[in-house]
């Protein structure tokens, strides 16, 4: 278990991290994910021990890493570090570079280095290549299996996907997280992407101004955010005002259940997987302004300020729906929302 507790970092004025808590569970898969700026790479970098915080103490297992104890550097942390680019030694083969970190007279080293590589998805014939002949994608697994090598307590990644393409980035994010999965091996992963970030953690921490802002599982993050902010962060979200009575909130686009029964006045998250669109006569009416295709859905932006939605929000339709821009639809609210403030 990685434990933070009242972290902070100042880079003259600015506030990397300011007053961070914060548990990751053991054996789990954190992701701190946040815009730029928010103080998400200078934790991990300050985990990693790579830099040292002005105050707060940091422990892993129970072995204190940062404290008033001081503190232990980081080559004596057992943390491995994967970064964006794999950071490989370019002059090394790929065995080398996975075993640097084993003893060079160990008797098992080759069949070590093999071991790792078959672990990551490379053949063993990798082994005698060098970084530049490899892709993207494969120097990334290189990284990985170099810091499995070390037999880590934790491992941090940095952005470790974003200079992948598209398609290669939920494979590759698949991939390590079942070779940490199998491996038994906590992990902390950076991210910008809030995709990735729901995608990858079990645990899912927010950071905004050098603070975390909400933190837990994705799906109640994701569900019932902390904040208005957090809510948008994370995905499309439409606030709207409501009038709440008996399990009941009241909104522009219709009525929704809430899991309170007291009568109060309060914003409601509702997403757009919860919108519903019809051409019944039933229901708050919104307009088409654009559509797009992707495949076995529509995207659709629709407009309902003249119903009480402040902006055009988008939702997606089974591509048989046969909805053009301009098209006048019916709206209602499925499931139940979330109420902030409660």
């Amino acid at each position: 278990m990685l434990e933070l507790q009242g972290i902070s970092k100042s880079y003259g004025d600015h506030k990397g991290a300011s007053d961070v808590s914060l548990v990751a569970p053991s054996g789990s898969r954190t992701v701190i994910v946040g815009p730029s700026g928010s103080g998400k790479t200078t934790l991990l970098r300050l985990i990693a021990g790579f830099e040292a915080p002005d105050v707060g103490a940091i422990s892993l297992d129970g072995r204190q890493l940062h404290g008033s104890g001081g503190s232990v550097p980081p080559h004596k942390r057992n943390i491995a570090y994967v970064a964006q680019e794999g950071a490989l030694f370019p002059h090394m083969s790929v065995g080398d570079n996975v075993g640097f970190a084993m003893p060079r007279q160990a008797v098992d080293r080759a069949r070590r280095v093999d071991e790792l590589l078959e672990q990551v998805g490379l053949p063993a014939g990798f082994r005698t290549r060098r970084p530049h002949q490899l892709s993207g994608g494969q120097q990334q697994r290189v990284a990985l299996a170099r810091a499995l090598a070390q037999k880590p307590d934790l491992m941090l990644l940095d952005e470790p996907f974003s200079a992948l393409d598209t398609s290669l980035r939920e494979a590759m994010r698949n991939m390590v997280g079942d070779v940490l999965r199998d491996a038994g091996i906590a992990s902390v992963l950076v991210t910008h992407d809030q995709a990735e970030a729901l995608a990858f953690a079990d645990h899912l921490v927010v950071m905004r101004d050098g603070r975390v802002a909400d933190a837990g599982p994705p799906q109640r993050l994701y569900a019932k955010p902390a904040d208005i902010e957090t809510a948008r962060f994370l995905g499309e979200a439409i606030v709207l005002p409501a009038e709440i009575r008996d399990g009941v909130a009241k909104t522009a686009l219709g009525e929704a259940r809430v899991r309170q029964d007291d009568a109060a006045r309060a914003d409601v998250l509702v997403r757009p997987e919860q919108v519903t669109v019809s051409e019944s006569d039933a229901g708050a009416l919104g307009r088409v302004l654009h559509r797009s295709y992707r495949g076995a859905q529509w995207r659709l932006e629709i407009d309902c300020r003249d119903g009480g939605v402040a902006e055009p929000f988008s939702v997606d339709v089974p591509a048989t729906v046969d909805v053009k821009p301009g098209d006048l639809v019916r709206l209602g609210v499925s499931g139940e929302v979330h109420v902030f403030g409660r």
